[in-house]
Formats: structure tokens, C-alpha cells, sequence
């Protein structure tokens, strides 16, 4: 038996608007201003398009960032057979229709279709063709995974000489992306369109590196003859997509500064670590932003009050309506521990094994919101079926319950074993959620452990990943939430806090300028 919310995952009735009258102003053609950098961004997900993680978050609000920072910006994306083209008024363009491309000896034809991201100017170009994107999922396990992505990154090069549109700089994204850089010093080289462009990719979770057999560099169109142990195509015996980019570009990004450390060390680099060693100088970390349009407390759609650091009342309501429709009593003095995630063994949700018990002991109420391993689903699904006075399971994904998750709780807990970036304790941040983290990658970076800050911290941390760190560090957290003046304080730093997109746009276009000024 599993304990599901009761919420509904549509939006919440909206407020009515204002009507402002608009004034008519003639946009400036950025295309015309050779001062204005061109960025081309290319990932294989896009909220609100496509999102499996982290990656489709970035990839729908970065683009925004960038074209605010006097940018012309174009987004390139495959059309998944998933995607609403009615809902995202996806349409085709004609002109770029059945155009030939060849995968080893075989050719295939794709098509273009556009759109723009919501609420911008941002245009996106989807590459089509359904032999390779109309599947259950964007990813697969199919024998032809490599081919898929092959022709996604060809049809960007194609595409972008077919716009007749020259960028400075080429945002990768992941394996799914990372042959781009070779492409433009190898097979493309010869292309003046570009000439001057220059290449970052970003690596948003080094364990996804796209490893195929040696027979993925002949369907790549690439040589042979650069296949050889150890040289820039190869790692461990396979056609490693990822080291190839990493080989290539001229600048490469984690999305943390605590992570591109990490990933250079033998425990987190995934056999990688050697690679990246030999490009440390042009490996930078920069921390991921939050789009504050979806996710502040002051004008979240989805919560049943807002509120901002000047009216936490609010949030309180926020708690009585998320443990009303969850079953459980609400209690002044018993805090709320939120869960949203994915289970996956990167997420440390194991270390709570051990110790179920003695934590159901510790005097907290749990709301858990994901979905993924079946020993951790079953796990969450035993703890609501066993104290069905304190814990909530939903298995699956509900937008709506994870607002409700973010506002009404009063912790949020992240025990990763490595994490990338994370998004979910900035979310937590923003909302005076006070998280609970391991200290690791993006974790690392933005939750400031209350104690080894001088009383100063945002939340509460632990380094060893063991059962034990975990416990104290949730019963350290749960003892100091007795005293509400300075649980107060805490919440107060976190929602502080800046986590937009400007400022890590900001560091991107300083690397993007960095990218252009080389000359080899």
C-alpha cells in the first residue's frame, strides 16, 4: 500500500492581471551588430520541450540569460517524437526539408522545425527525423544510440550553414553534443563559415560519456587511422563520445566549481580524470542557475500562499495544506523533511537503510516525491505503509506536489554520493527550506553548514558518506529547529541568497570572450 498526495498536478486557478498598455518599440536587429556575440547552443534536452534532469533546467534557462547579455542566440534540439508541437507551436520550416546526411554507408534525411523558448526571443531549431527520435524515450538502449546523436550533431553543423549563420562560439552539451567540436577541426575545417567559431562544451554529469564500439567512428565519418589506444577518439577500447569533445574544445565547463575539482581525482572522474587532467587549464566550474519566474515563493502559480523572507506566515499555510492533502497532522513543533529526486544510487538514499529505524525514532515528518531504483521506491513505499502518521510516498513525478514539497517543508534532504550541481537545494534555499546535504560537487558550493560557518550557514552538511553522518547531521538539524529564533536565521541566509541565471551568465560570457581570444 502506498501512501499517494492527493494533489492534482494542474496548475493552480491563476491571479488575475493587470492590463498594461503597451507601448509599440522597434526591436534592434541584433544580426546587423557585428559587436553582438552570436551563440549557438547544442544538448540533446530543453525545458519546457524535453527534460530527463539537470540538463533540460540549464539548457531552458541559460539560453534566456545569455540573449540578456546582448547576445543573438539560437538552440539547437532533436525533435522527439514525445514533443507537443501544437502545445510549443512547433512548426516546420520549409525551405530545410528532406536534406541528405550520411551515417557510415547509410543515408538518412532529416527535416527543421522552430520554435522559441517561452517568454523570449530565443529561437530553437528541432532536427527531425523520426527513424531516429520518435522512441519512448530520449535515450535508449538501442544498438543504434550512437548513430541517433551522430546525425543530431551533423545536422547542426548542416543547419547552421544552411542559415548561412556564423557563431562565435558553439555551446556543447554532454556526450550527445561533443563531436562537434571535432567536427570543425576535422570534417568541416574547410567551411569559412566557421573560420572564427570556437567551441565550449559542458560536462553536466562526467559518469554519461557515450562509449561505443570502434565501428561508431566509421558511422561518425571520421578516420580510422586516428583510432589508436589512447589517442584523442579512444578510451578503454571503445569510441569515447565525450573524450573526443573534451580532446577539442577549446574551453571546457563542469557545473560546479567544487565538481571540476572532483572530477579530476580517480573517486569521481569516472576513468576520465587523466583526460581532464590534460586540459585542467581550460577546465572551469560554473555553478547552474534557477529560473526565479518558476521557482520563488513570492509568485509561485502552483503554492497555496505565497510568501517572501518578510512574510514567512505564509509558509506555514504552505505546510498545513501540503500535510492535509498528504494524510499527516501538522504539528508546530515537528519539522518537515522534503525528498524530490530521482532514485539513483548517485543519491545516496542507501545510507538511510541501515538506519530506518532509528530515524523514524527522531521526532520529523517525511514527504518523499521520485521514482527510479525499485529497492529505493519500495524502501519509501515500506516506511509510508509502516508509519503512515509521518511519512508520505508518491512514486512518480508531480509538478505541482513538488512546489508544494519545496514550500511547505521545513527542511529538504540531499544525501548525495556525488552531485554535479543540484538544483533542488537551491530551489530549497529560495523558499527557507533549510537543506540537508552531503558535502559534494554543487552541494558543496552553495549549502553552508550551519555550524562550521560560526552560526553564520544556510543549512546543515556532513563530508563522510556513512549512515552515522547522515543520522547526526538530520538529528543536528532536527535539535536545532527547536529554537525557532534562530531556525529563523537559517532560513533568513538561505533565502539571501542569489542563485539567478545573470550571474553565472555573467562567467559564461567572460569564458565565452576567453574561447574567442585564442588563437591556435
Amino acid at each position: 500500500m502506498v501512501t499517494k498526495s492527493k494533489i492534482s498536478n494542474n496548475t493552480a486557478p491563476g491571479k488575475k492581471k493587470k492590463i498594461v498598455k503597451k507601448t509599440s518599440v522597434k526591436k534592434k536587429d541584433k544580426s546587423q551588430d557585428k559587436s553582438i556575440l552570436k551563440i549557438a547552443f547544442a544538448a540533446s534536452e530543453c525545458v519546457p520541450f524535453v527534460k530527463t534532469g539537470g540538463l533540460g533546467d540549464v539548457v531552458g534557462s541559460l539560453p534566456k540569460a545569455i540573449a540578456n547579455e546582448n547576445c543573438e542566440v539560437k538552440v539547437f534540439l532533436p525533435l522527439y517524437g514525445k514533443i507537443n508541437k501544437e502545445l510549443h507551436n512547433i512548426i516546420p520550416l520549409e525551405e530545410f526539408n528532406d536534406i541528405k546526411i550520411k551515417i557510415g554507408e547509410a543515408e538518412f534525411s532529416y527535416s527543421v522545425f522552430t520554435s522559441k523558448l517561452p517568454d523570449s526571443d530565443v529561437n530553437v531549431y528541432f532536427i527531425d527525423c523520426p527513424q531516429y527520435y520518435d522512441r519512448e524515450m530520449p535515450y535508449t538502449n538501442d544498438p543504434d544510440e550512437d548513430e541517433r546523436f551522430i546525425l543530431f550533431q551533423v545536422a547542426v553543423i548542416e543547419t547552421l550553414q544552411r542559415l548561412k549563420w556564423s557563431p562565435d562560439i558553439i555551446h556543447c552539451n554532454d556526450w550527445q553534443t561533443s563531436l562537434i567540436p571535432v567536427y570543425l577541426k576535422t570534417n568541416y575545417k574547410w567551411d569559412k563559415l566557421f573560420e572564427n567559431t570556437k567551441t565550449l562544451l559542458s560536462i553536466h554529469n562526467i559518469g554519461y560519456q557515450g562509449r561505443f564500439s570502434k565501428e561508431a567512428v566509421g558511422k561518425a565519418g571520421l578516420s580510422y587511422s586516428d583510432y589508436y589506444a589512447e589517442s584523442p577518439y579512444e578510451l578503454d577500447g571503445t569510441f569515447c563520445f565525450l573524450k573526443a569533445g573534451i580532446i577539442f574544445s577549446d574551453i571546457i565547463t563542469t557545473v560546479s566549481p567544487t565538481y571540476s575539482e572532483e572530477i579530476r581525482t580517480e573517486e569521481f572522474g569516472a576513468g576520465m580524470e587523466g583526460v581532464l587532467d590534460t586540459r585542467k587549464d581550460s577546465l572551469y566550474g560554473v555553478l547552474n542557475g534557477i529560473d526565479t519566474n518558476i521557482w520563488s515563493p513570492k509568485n509561485d502559480k502552483f503554492i497555496p500562499a505565497n510568501y517572501s523572507r518578510k512574510s514567512l506566515k505564509n509558509k506555514i499555510i504552505c505546510k498545513k495544506e501540503l500535510l492535509s492533502e498528504a494524510g499527516i497532522e501538522y504539528n508546530e513543533d515537528i519539522p518537515t523533511i522534503g525528498i524530490i529526486s530521482r532514485f539513483a544510487g548517485q543519491k545516496g538514499f542507501e545510507l538511510m537503510f541501515p538506519i530506518a529505524e532509528e530515524l523514524m525514532r527522531l521526532p520529523f515528518q517525511l514527504i518523499v516525491l521520485g521514482s527510479g531504483e525499485d529497492k529505493t521506491e519500495k524502501f519509501f513505499e515500506e516506511l509510508a505503509y509502516l508509519f503512515p502518521e509521518k511519512v508520505n510516498t508518491y512514486i512518480g513525478y508531480n509538478n505541482k506536489l513538488a512546489h508544494y514539497i519545496t514550500a511547505g517543508c521545513d527542511m529538504f534532504l540531499m544525501p548525495s554520493l556525488y552531485e554535479p550541481c543540484g538544483l533542488n537545494q537551491m530551489f530549497s534555499l529560495n523558499y527557507g527550506t533549510v537543506p540537508i546535504v552531503r558535502k559534494t560537487g554543487g552541494l558543496a558550493d552553495t549549502v553552508k553548514d550551519y555550524h562550521e560557518f560560526d552560526e553564520k550557514g544556510n543549512g546543515f552538511s556532513f563530508k563522510d558518506s556513512t549512515s552515522y553522518a547522515l543520522y547526526t547531521t538530520i538529528e543536528r538539524a532536527i535539535n536545532m529547529y527547536k529554537d525557532k529564533k534562530v531556525w529563523k536565521k537559517i532560513m533568513d541566509a538561505g533565502m539571501k541568497e542569489d542563485f539567478s541565471w545573470k550571474h553565472s551568465a555573467k562567467e559564461y560570457m567572460n569564458l565565452y570572450r576567453k574561447a574567442i581570444s585564442i588563437t591556435k
